[in-house]
């Protein structure tokens, strides 16, 4: 992994467009991730998660959740509410902080981040663009029958908030012992100015977060213990995603100057997207800001009570994931065209269990029921097990290349030998060679393949 900051495109701009291009159209196509609002002429940056799409993000979710909290002894969860009292985000400053600076174009209208723009003309026009004003990222909502100031209320623009608010009733629930984590999963909504590059910016999105509670460190040394064990557990999971941490992760140490108000120190972890080295996770120390700032505004003791009935804030270290991104990154990772003589296709080598299906059952010919019945039981059986597809539309070479296009790890194939010796044919994704397997050992076969 390479901790120089850099931005290149893969394969050069046109050839990152052009594989964009590509794993937007296979997603569309296969059932990942449709356009939002499609019969109505969609809706900018609004997408919705086809039935192969939301398989994928499950299995990243419930990875996640066993991996950093159900499997650890220092972790419980939570799940916040999405829209909470405004007071929350005075005490936390993102109403007064959370912006972005934003600039017009005085002839298309057309409005885009100052930070994210090279020349003082628009980009769609060249029109010449207004001065820079901040613009807040929070998106207001009203609560109750009236749109009275009174009744403002926003939209949580992270999951993070929600932790720390809950802190207390965390802490006399549970009795956790320092060091300790809240994880949290769910949705967080922002206004952004410039949102695109698929789904990648889009403004209702999902965290994968976490809040990891820690004395207050009496030296440096202590608190960067914590941060350095969590930059190693994050690179784990980028590689456990199936990500070449070597090759496609950038690890950026973010300027005292440009950090959040929120934090002391934060590590962005870029990937090497086709359109670019962009943000895919962050990891940050939040000292006390948090804690102090929801203690002072509510009035409530946001403390912990050590051994010796001292009450102490504890600092934070924050690992923050983004689902969609995870999503986008792993798309790009799986992504390959490759030849095995003159059998040309497109196959997305997704780790095993990250593959939306595991395994999908074919009978040889559709228009003999012996065969559609044996193999409708094969996949009755796997599917208690396994998320199995049934697929019986088109000749088998044809279902091969949708199963390669999805990533699904095995393909089985029913024939005539089937019914006569008790044997399928087992098709591996990633050699495509064949073997055959007796119908009882399947289960077993499959067992070790899924280890």
């Amino acid at each position: 992994m390479s901790k120089k900051e850099n931005n290149p495109v893969r394969n050069g701009a046109g050839q990152g467009e052009e594989l964009m291009n590509k794993i937007v159209s296979l997603c569309k196509r296969r059932g990942f991730i449709f356009p939002g609002s499609e019969i109505y002429g969609g809706m900018a940056n609004s997408f919705d998660y086809g039935p192969l799409g939301v398989e994928l993000k499950n299995n990243i979710k419930q990875a996640w959740w066993k991996r950093f909290v159900q499997d650890r002894n220092d972790m419980v969860g939570l799940d916040a509410a999405l829209i909470m009292n405004t007071k929350t985000w005075e005490a936390s400053g993102h109403l007064d902080n959370f912006t972005d600076p934003l600039v017009e174009c005085e002839k298309c209208k057309m409005r885009f981040r100052e930070d994210l723009i090279d020349s003082k003309e628009c980009p769609e026009c060249k029109g010449k663009l207004s001065q820079p004003k901040q613009f807040n990222l929070m998106f207001k909502t009203f609560v109750g029958p009236s749109e009275e100031s009174a009744d403002i209320a926003y939209f949580r623009p992270e999951t993070a908030q929600g932790i720390f608010v809950n802190f207390k009733n965390v802490i006399d629930t549970m009795r956790p012992k320092l060091p300790f984590g809240i994880g949290q999963i769910g949705k967080a909504f922002r206004n952004e100015i410039t949102p695109g590059n698929f789904v990648f910016r889009t403004r209702e999105f999902e965290q994968m977060e976490i809040e990891y509670f820690i004395e207050p460190p009496k030296t440096d040394k202590d608190w960067n213990g914590h941060f350095e064990n969590w930059r190693k557990d994050m690179i784990e999971w980028m590689e456990f995603l199936g990500i070449d941490v070597e090759k496609e992760i950038f690890e950026l140490e973010v300027p005292k100057d440009e950090l959040a108000h929120y934090s002391k120190r934060t590590i962005d972890f870029e990937y090497k997207f086709p359109f670019g080295q962009k943000e895919l996770y962050g990891l940050a120390y939040r000292f006390d800001y948090d804690l102090t700032q929801h203690s002072k505004h509510s009035g409530e003791d946001l403390v912990y009570t050590d051994a010796d009935g001292n009450k102490i804030t504890p600092h934070v270290i924050e690992p923050s994931l983004g689902v969609e991104r995870t999503v986008l990154a792993v798309l790009c990772s799986a992504y390959v065209e490759d030849k095995v003589g003159d059998d040309e296709r497109v196959v997305l080598k997704f780790p095993h269990w990250l593959a939306p299906v595991k395994i999908a059952v074919f009978p040889l010919l559709k228009n003999k029921p012996q065969l559609v019945d044996k193999a409708k039981e094969i996949f009755t059986d796997l599917n208690k097990n396994y998320t199995c597809m049934f697929d019986d539309n088109g000749n088998v070479g044809k279902r091969y290349r949708r199963q390669d296009e999805i990533g699904t790890p095995y393909c089985i194939t029913v024939d005539f030998d089937s019914l006569e010796k008790g044997d399928v044919t087992v098709r591996d994704r990633d050699t495509m060679k064949q073997e055959r397997v007796a119908i009882k050992e399947l289960n077993k076969y499959f067992e070790n393949k899924f280890k």
